[in-house]
């Protein structure tokens, strides 16, 4: 047996200067054409969002096929933050070149994300930025390749303040607590209302979810009858406070803006349903994580922060 290992290790070591392979030998992200291995771990896939995002995913990489390997994975549920974890695990351990991750929470991510640091994975951050004072706590850096979440917010804001008056009463539907994107998205909602001197009556998260935004919503329009708007951050929640003021009796006399421009949620902006949402690009978003981390294992770019766009979406923007 000493032998055989022996002979094998010897095997391994000529890997390093004839390329060739040999069985119980492989090297990280090996393939046949040694094609690097990018995996791309999202959030719930029971989000529209997500799902545009994983087909804007897949389409570029049959386009560029010839390039990388891709994987991709997504959790149930917007909560499912253990399982999360696990997906990144098991990916350490089958030693892909890169993990591309929108993660379901800022901080609980990271420590996980570090042990694919340091098993030579590179990581690109999307969608929701991972928390700073943790990332230094464990002394590493991760790019973060996204939007300015309060920035796009803060645009649908203030076009939503167009629409009421100066101590209009409203409500901010928020994301997940530990979600980067959904404090961010909150604070940009704040800003819009105080420059236009509304009125938030309440402030509570809807947890990305349709079903449990609907119920927020419906006890907030009890709570405060003369409610004169919804700002949702995310889409999905829209539909859900959409349901609570129609159930209500109150369609268009309380506005509700959301953020990600599902198509659902666009063909409610030319009914007058909902009054503006934010375009992050889904589409494009894990795209421009997989170019970043293609860069980087080329030796073309070093870990850096990369903003991409963000749009205010109308009715007027969509004719």
């Amino acid at each position: 047996m000493k032998i055989e290992r022996i002979i094998l290790l010897i095997g391994c070591l000529l890997l390093v200067f004839t390329g060739l392979s040999m069985p119980g030998c492989s090297r990280k992200g090996s393939s046949e054409s040694e094609k690097p291995v990018i995996a791309l771990v999202m959030k719930s896939l029971a989000n529209e969002f997500f799902k545009t995002m994983e087909e804007g995913a897949r389409q570029h990489h049959k386009e560029h096929a010839s390039l990388y390997d891709l994987k991709v994975v997504g959790i149930k549920n917007e909560e499912d933050v253990s399982q999360q974890i696990k997906y990144v695990e098991t990916l350490i351990a089958q030693k892909v070149d890169a993990v591309v991750i929108a993660p379901a929470d800022s901080k609980a991510l990271v420590k996980v994300c570090k042990q694919a640091l340091e098993a030579g994975i590179v990581v690109v951050n999307i969608d929701n930025k991972l928390d700073e004072a943790v990332l230094a706590s464990n002394d590493i850096k991760i790019s973060f390749v996204g939007p300015d979440n309060r920035k796009g917010a803060r645009l649908a804001g203030e076009y939503l303040a167009k629409h009421l008056q100066t101590g209009d009463k409203v409500a901010i539907i928020e994301g997940v607590p530990n979600a980067f994107n959904g404090i961010q998205r909150k604070l940009g909602f704040e800003d819009a209302m105080q420059a236009g001197g509304m009125t938030i009556v309440s402030s509570q998260s809807g947890y990305w979810e349709t079903a449990k935004a609907n119920q927020v919503s419906a006890a907030i329009i009890t709570s405060h009858p003369d409610l004169k708007a919804i700002l949702c951050a995310n889409d999905s929640m829209a539909l859900g406070a959409m349901a609570a003021v129609k159930a209500a009796g109150k369609s268009g006399r309380i506005r509700i803006v959301g953020f990600d421009n599902i198509e659902a949620v666009q063909i409610l902006l030319q009914e007058g349903a909902i009054l503006a949402t934010v375009d992050q690009h889904g589409d494009k978003l894990a795209i421009y994580g997989i170019d970043y981390a293609l860069d980087i294992l080329m030796g073309q770019a070093t870990p850096a922060d990369r903003e991409t766009p963000v749009d205010l979406i109308t009715v007027e923007t969509l004719q």
